[in-house]
């Protein structure tokens, strides 16, 4: 299985969402984005050129990460799991000190309506300190396709993925 992991916002490739796939993908691309620099029309067409030419089967998205990692599963029609998602960064991320336009991602913020919620799955941190409660992302994917660990925060090695993502992702194909 190929997997692309897509980490958040002043994240890093190999963080804890690629740490607990590293166990069950077979082929895994976590491309570096300086979301500060490139704009997200570039990262976004760049994440699609990625699943295209590497033939991604899964998608795993982290935070930030998690809104580009959703709209290029609804385009795709791929497998998503989902990481304490910004689903709605325009809202977020201004008080993390994004100073680009925020409102490139209200504008794709209708794509998240593509996705096949029945092949997403999503762990959240009960006590997520930079999204908060997760409304939206409950009230979009649905609570039965959601693990919340309630002691967990927003950083992904908070919420012990390398145990919930195998029989996540194997819910999702």
């Amino acid at each position: 299985m190929s997997i692309l992991n897509i980490h958040g916002y002043k994240g890093t490739p190999h963080n804890a969402a690629y740490s607990a796939i590293s166990g069950f993908g077979e082929s895994i691309i976590s491309p570096e984005i300086d979301y500060d620099i490139e704009h997200p029309d570039v990262i976004l067409n760049r994440l699609l050129e990625i699943c295209k030419t590497n033939n991604i089967d899964m998608i795993v998205g982290t935070s930030l990460g998690g809104f580009f990692a959703s709209i290029i599963a609804g385009k795709l029609q791929k497998p998503l799991l989902l990481v304490n998602p910004c689903l709605q960064p325009q809202n977020v991320i201004p008080a993390l000190g994004y100073e680009g336009d925020i409102n490139w991602f209200v504008k794709m913020s209708a794509e998240l309506d593509k996705i096949d919620i029945e092949r997403v799955r999503c762990i959240i941190g009960g006590r997520d300190e930079i999204i908060g409660d997760h409304a939206f992302t409950k009230k979009l994917i649905g609570n039965d396709r959601i693990i919340i660990i309630p002691e967990g925060m927003h950083s992904g090695a908070t919420l012990d993925l390398e145990k919930h993502f195998p029989h996540m992702a194997a819910s999702v194909k």
